[in-house]
């Protein structure tokens, strides 16, 4: 009785491990190219086969369908590589932000299994990119868990080549319009130390607010009249472009770092591990024409710039700029992203700690904390 009971449920699995195989192999179409859609009960993540950017992050309970990602920036990673090239890179083929945003990613593998709670699955995508220009192999594999409102990100990069050398790895997450809204979206994190970009560095248009290159504590910038900002929310005026970086806290083994919008009671979110991403830039791009965009870009170096560049730079707040690759080795690093609705009488994010199975946020003012499943360690 036993085994013919069994054979159903084991049937199930199968079919819905075919099926969710068979959505990674058939991506939909999305603004006109593929993006493959990996979903839970509460979350729906598009990720585009095409450099493997997270173009879409949904709640499944929203009638307003708000993508708290940006329409075509989403989250991409840069790597190997992350700003500008050099004349001589430009010439042998390579692209600014690395080559792992611009390659075909393969999905290696799709499945979803079971856990021992009834009813409870983890659905796990696995990608895989070659970067013939810098001889490195990139691999992302992503998982959803069933009632959760959090997706887990793993990442490996792989050398081909046989001696050492640094890289340059960022993660450019990007958030638009709706979720981004004028004075209404605030981004919080666990930060130091900061500095704004050289004007020399960056566009002149739109104009800057703040001042070129000057330390500050996070999150007071220096203005351009010496007058001090605060950067954590997104201007009530436009036009506006400018660009940031902050050390996030050494104190802490995992940091965060948050985008809320009041109006709507949505909150975005990343947490990740200190030590494989310790500098997060905010780049701030808003323009009188409404295609506003807000940069959440957490890496190894503070700013994105020329390889070069970064590699002479060496330091900066007595932290390494770059990361090593050892020679025919891999590195990896790990972060989660959480996407959810606030409570009424929730004001700001205070802080995110990750502990127990259980994501916390804390807004003290109010005394209300979000508390989130999330039942995979970082």
């Amino acid at each position: 009785m036993r085994a013919l009971a069994s054979t159903p449920a084991r049937t199930f699995v199968v079919l819905l491990a075919c099926a969710i195989s068979a959505l990674a192999q058939n991506p939909v179409l999305l603004d006109g190219r593929p993006v493959l859609m990996i979903s839970n009960d509460r979350l729906t993540l598009g990720v585009r086969t095409e450099g493997g950017a997270m173009v879409r992050m949904l709640l499944k309970d929203d009638p307003a369908g708000v993508d708290a990602l940006h329409a075509e920036l989403g989250h991409f990673v840069c790597v190997d590589g992350f700003g500008p090239v050099s004349p001589e890179e430009r010439t042998a083929g390579l692209s600014g932000h690395g080559e792992a945003h611009r390659v075909k990613w393969e999905v290696v593998s799709s499945e979803r299994r079971p856990s021992a709670a009834r009813g409870i699955g983890t659905t796990t995508v696995s990608f895989s990119a070659t970067l013939p220009i810098v001889q490195e192999i990139f691999r992302r594999t992503i998982r959803i868990v069933d009632g959760e409102n959090v997706v887990y990100v793993e990442s490996e990069l792989e050398s081909l080549l046989a001696f050492d050398r640094p890289i340059n790895w960022g993660e450019h997450a990007t958030i638009g319009a709706p979720f981004l809204e004028l004075g209404n979206t605030v981004v919080e994190m666990s930060a130091t130390q900061a500095m704004t970009r050289s004007h020399q560095s960056q566009s002149e248009m739109p104009p800057h607010r703040l001042a070129s290159f000057r330390a500050f504590a996070w999150p007071m910038a220096p203005g351009l009249k010496g007058e001090l900002i605060d950067v954590r929310p997104t201007p009530t005026r436009v036009p506006i472009g400018d660009h940031t970086t902050s050390l996030m806290d050494p104190g802490r083994r995992l940091v965060f770092v948050t985008a809320f919008n009041a109006s709507k009671h949505l909150l975005l979110g990343y947490i990740f591990r200190r030590q494989e991403y310790p500098w997060t830039q905010l780049w701030e791009f808003y323009p009188s024409d409404g295609r506003i965009a807000r940069g959440l870009e957490f890496a190894t170096q503070p700013f994105d710039l020329p390889r070069r560049e970064v590699i002479q730079t060496s330091s900066m707040f007595d932290t390494a700029t770059y990361r090593w690759l050892p020679a025919k080795s891999r590195i990896g690093s790990a972060f989660l992203i959480f996407y959810t609705r606030t409570p009424d009488g929730f004001r700001k994010v205070d802080d995110v700690v990750l502990d127990s199975g259980r994501l916390t946020v804390e807004d003290r003012t109010s005394g209300i904390k979000v508390v989130l499943a999330a039942s995979r360690p970082l």
